[in-house]
């Protein structure tokens, strides 16, 4: 930490910390300090994690040290980080490490951030894609169709075979659903098929037709689920 910065604030928020409201007298004194080296070392040990005024600091250090500590969601990180990081090679290398563990759970999740995130900083776009394809996986989490679609569209020049076997296991699992769970996916997957890649479509209808293949369904049932698999094609 000392490579960082200096340590001419340590006394004073050692001294700070006696008191119970000790991280509002913090904010109080060093989030708008004149001294970068105060601001700097008060993004590095507030409490409960940098404020976003910190991650918008008018200092690209100051925002880079905010970020790296910050409990705030990644888009909050992305919109309050100071321009220069975003533009500049070697400033955006001093939050590579905490950029792939923010890329790793947003492609994690159902991609609804991740392309918030992507529509405002789409120079992390091959971090995005080197995560889906390699980070450890925390949860079980489907990306929602639509959220899929369009990330699958925005990363066209990353599609190979470590791309599409990822990227489909984010898709929905419908091997384990029942009858009705079945329909009911169908359904809502129809309703929005304008919206949604015809190699999405494609494979959910894959996996529908498979699904009923090995089901032990009434004949009536089958051509039932068939007719839902057939709505999926664009009219």
């Amino acid at each position: 930490m000392e490579n960082l910065f200096n340590l001419n604030y340590k006394d004073e928020v050692e001294a700070l910390k006696e008191e119970e409201n000790f991280e509002a007298l913090g904010d109080a004194k060093y989030i708008n300090h004149h001294d970068k080296e105060a601001r700097l070392y008060w993004a590095f040990c507030r409490p409960s994690g940098s404020h976003p005024h910190q991650i918008a600091d008018s200092d690209p250090l100051v925002s880079i040290m905010a970020f790296n500590h910050s409990r705030l969601s990644a888009l909050s990180r992305f919109e309050h980080l100071h321009p220069q990081v975003i533009e500049n090679e070697t400033l955006r290398k001093k939050i590579g490490n905490r950029t792939r563990m923010l890329f790793r759970d947003l492609t994690d999740n159902d991609f609804v951030e991740l392309n918030q995130v992507l529509d405002l900083v789409p120079i992390f776009l091959p971090i995005a894609v080197n995560q889906l394809k390699y980070g450890r996986k925390w949860n079980d989490i489907d990306a929602h169709p639509i959220q899929a679609s369009i990330f699958l569209r925005r990363s066209k020049i990353y599609h190979d075979d470590d791309f599409f076997q990822s990227f489909y296991q984010k898709l929905t699992d419908i091997e384990e659903f029942e009858l009705s769970e079945l329909k009911t996916f169908l359904i809502e997957i129809s309703s929005m098929k304008h919206q949604i890649e015809p190699l999405v479509l494609n494979h959910f209808k894959e996996r529908s037709l498979l699904w009923s293949k090995n089901s032990n369904l009434h004949i009536l049932q089958r051509k039932g689920i068939e007719k839902l698999i057939e709505e999926l094609d664009f009219r």
